[in-house]
């Protein structure tokens, strides 16, 4: 099926307010059928006026891109064409699809030129919120610093139980005083320390807080992503009882967030469901939750307007995904250790290697369907935030007697600790364990392995 602008772009309420917010183009269709997707050089206000608008990066003319919305199923087919000084590769963590069009620059697929195009076309096994991200190696940093970063939703094949559906994507802009983007992305202090933190919050395209208004006893399905690059931070709610549905893409078993806050680590997505109170002039607050002294930032503030809506009877959630394992055979599990050390004086090191480009041997081949645990231990002194390619897994308890409700792909490993994720080795290729902070990408948190 080809998907129209309509079918890729529309979808409803969430569409109609992320093109509102966030003012993204629809990106043209060509003639054979493909959204025509430029990563190019832009022009985006980051700060008022009479500061002149950030030079930026885009994709199809949007910062941040465009909203990508289909249906499970449905074929996604994009021509990436490349109108950057340097090379580029567009990647779609999370959508566990095939090797040969994840994205990632240099191990799945060559990285594309400057000047340069490349067709892009697979039809995602799963429904879920995610985000697309440029990942052509120690420039990454740089490229998603300065805006090329976006959402995409598969829905659902069913209909979700929800009056509003919103996506949020979470980024940060560190800026000088005319309101331009600092150029400090290999600022060597910086990848080896936390990484780069932009003083300036966006939610979508403007600064944080997204306000909008939902109806008194609404449903509000709130689908937030971190595409920040180095922002680790803790989400609080206030004014509703909220549940967590959906973690990393996966529907999870719904759960309510310890404390009314939880952490997002960059490149996490997380699906919250919000039943909004029934006073009209009520509102419901999503909060960053400042850390080492430094103030709260408000982050989405939903406000009740109107007539309110009927009590619902059932509970929130969504449908498992069946292409997931009810249970990992943990007692046949293979363990895979991963040590992270450096930092600081030296760059990181992923057992002892130091990525600088994807190395000529994996680091470990594991079988196609072998139920496997990996073991990545935190030996530096900041906070290690590591993506799974190609696959989702379970969070082990620290006594690996369970796991958490939920799948992930991103894991966050305090320092001195060690994390342990379970999973179903099921999708064949070359796939990336490594950094979700491009900045440490950069900095040597690196490597790969092989299914099948």
């Amino acid at each position: 099926m080809i998907p129209t602008r309509r079918a890729v772009l529309a979808g409803g309420l969430s569409a109609a307010a992320w093109r509102l917010i966030a003012r993204a183009e629809t990106p043209a269709l060509t003639a054979d059928g493909f959204l025509l997707f430029e990563a190019g050089p832009s022009r985006h206000p980051l700060a008022p006026p009479p500061a002149d608008p950030a030079a930026t990066l885009s994709y199809a003319g949007a910062t941040p891109g465009p909203l990508l919305r289909l249906k499970k199923g449905e074929e996604l087919k994009l021509r990436l064409v490349n109108k950057l000084a340097e090379p580029t590769a567009l990647n779609f963590p999370g959508l566990r699809t095939a090797n040969a069009s994840a994205g990632y620059g240099g191990l799945t697929q060559p990285r594309l030129q400057p000047g340069g195009s490349s067709d892009i076309r697979f039809a995602p096994p799963d429904s879920g919120f995610n985000l697309y991200l440029p990942h052509a190696g120690l420039i990454d940093a740089g490229q998603q610093g300065r805006g090329l970063f976006g959402p995409i939703i598969v829905e659902e094949v069913n209909k979700v139980d929800a009056d509003q559906d919103v996506a949020v994507v979470l980024s940060d802009w560190n800026l000088g005083e005319r309101g331009q983007i600092k150029d400090d992305f290999a600022d060597p202090a910086l990848a080896r320390g936390s990484g780069r933190k932009g003083g300036l919050v966006f939610a979508n395209g403007e600064a944080a807080p997204l306000k909008f208004a939902a109806r008194p006893g609404a449903r509000l399905r709130l689908r937030l992503g971190n595409a920040a690059t180095a922002r680790l931070t803790n989400v609080g709610i206030d004014g509703a009882r909220t549940f967590i549905v959906a973690v990393d893409g996966q529907p999870s078993e719904p759960f309510e967030p310890l404390r009314n806050q939880f952490p997002m680590g960059p490149g996490a997505r997380f699906e919250l469901m919000v039943d909004m109170p029934r006073a009209a002039g009520a509102s419901v607050r999503l909060i960053l939750k400042g850390d080492a002294g430094a103030a709260d930032q408000p982050f989405v503030t939903i406000a009740t307007q109107g007539e309110p809506l009927a009590e619902r009877a059932s509970a929130p959630g969504l449908t498992a995904n069946p292409l997931l394992p009810a249970e990992i055979a943990l007692e046949a599990a293979r363990r895979y250790d991963f040590a992270l050390s450096g930092g600081g004086a030296a760059p990181f090191a992923l057992n002892g290697a130091t990525f600088v480009d994807w190395s000529p041997k994996p680091a470990f081949v594991i079988p196609r369907g072998a139920p496997s645990v990996f073991a990545i231990a935190n030996k530096t002194a900041v906070v290690q935030a590591i993506r799974l390619g190609g696959h989702v897994a379970r969070l082990l308890h620290s006594m690996d007697d369970g796991w958490e409700p939920y799948w992930r792909d991103t894991v966050l490993i305090q320092p001195g600790r060690t994390a342990h994720i379970a999973f179903v080795a099921d999708n064949p290729g070359k796939w990336p364990i490594e950094s979700t902070i491009p900045e440490h990408r950069a900095a040597g948190v690196g490597g790969w392995f092989q299914v099948g």
